[in-house]
């Protein structure tokens, strides 16, 4: 079985929040605001557009139908899909929710397999894959609205993206990428975006040194890509 998931949070430091979520079960779909028992900062509200007062009314996550689902749903034989699943995983992991099946990472696949894009966000993809030309048809077969970092059209935009990566790999070989260790190709920021890492470290070795002493949130793909690279000189 696949769920389509997605969440917005209060921001993304280690002690924020979900205050909503969407999830996509078949032909079924969930939205929920959830009260997070903190502060929604204006700087996550004019991503997702969730207020404070929005949210002061609704469930806490552990009273919650979206706990009541994902309860359910949450078996060894369910396959969830998100876009930076690690991500949506770890807020869950906040609510006492561990994942007990599989997953596939929609963005960690997407750079898997199409690794000379110049970006890889759910609205870049949405674009560069061309997804807009049939979302309207898509989307009105749930009777959801376009509407970007709602967490029901992101869950929507993620299976959009699912279904154009089984073009490229089958459901099996998305599951073992997303739990794998990637080996990028290209800098993804930088003096040197877009570069070849392989190129750079033969260039300026010094450079990727700095970058993997001085950014300590690194993204672990990334890093290991780095040290991959370096260890080759």
């Amino acid at each position: 079985m696949l769920i389509f998931f997605d969440t917005e949070t209060t921001g993304l430091e280690i002690n924020d929040r979900l205050c909503a979520i969407g999830l996509i079960d078949g032909d079924a779909v969930h939205y929920e605001l959830i009260n997070p028992l903190k502060k929604i900062p204006p700087a996550a509200s004019a991503i997702h557009h969730i207020t404070n007062e929005m949210v002061k009314d609704s469930p806490v996550f552990a009273v919650s139908k979206s706990y009541e689902k994902l309860s359910e749903l949450n078996t060894p034989q369910t396959v969830m899909v998100s876009h930076n699943a690690p991500f949506d995983l770890a807020m869950l992991q906040k609510e006492g929710v561990t994942w007990q099946g599989s997953v596939i990472d929609t963005l960690k696949c997407s750079k898997a397999l199409m690794d000379d894009l110049e970006g890889y966000s759910l609205q870049f993809l949405r674009y560069e894959l061309r997804l807009y030309r049939t979302e309207d048809e898509f989307f009105n077969d749930y009777g959801v609205d376009i509407t970007p970092h709602h967490p029901l059209s992101d869950a929507l935009h993620a299976k959009m993206i699912y279904e154009y990566l089984l073009d490229l790999a089958d459901e099996k070989s998305l599951i073992e990428m997303s739990q794998s260790r990637l080996l990028l190709k290209r800098l993804p920021f930088g003096k040197y975006a877009k570069k070849r890492i392989e190129s750079i470290a033969l260039k300026d070795a010094a450079y990727l040194k700095w970058m993997l002493d001085s950014l300590m949130d690194m993204d672990e793909d990334l890093r290991y890509s780095i040290e991959y690279y370096l260890r080759g000189l």
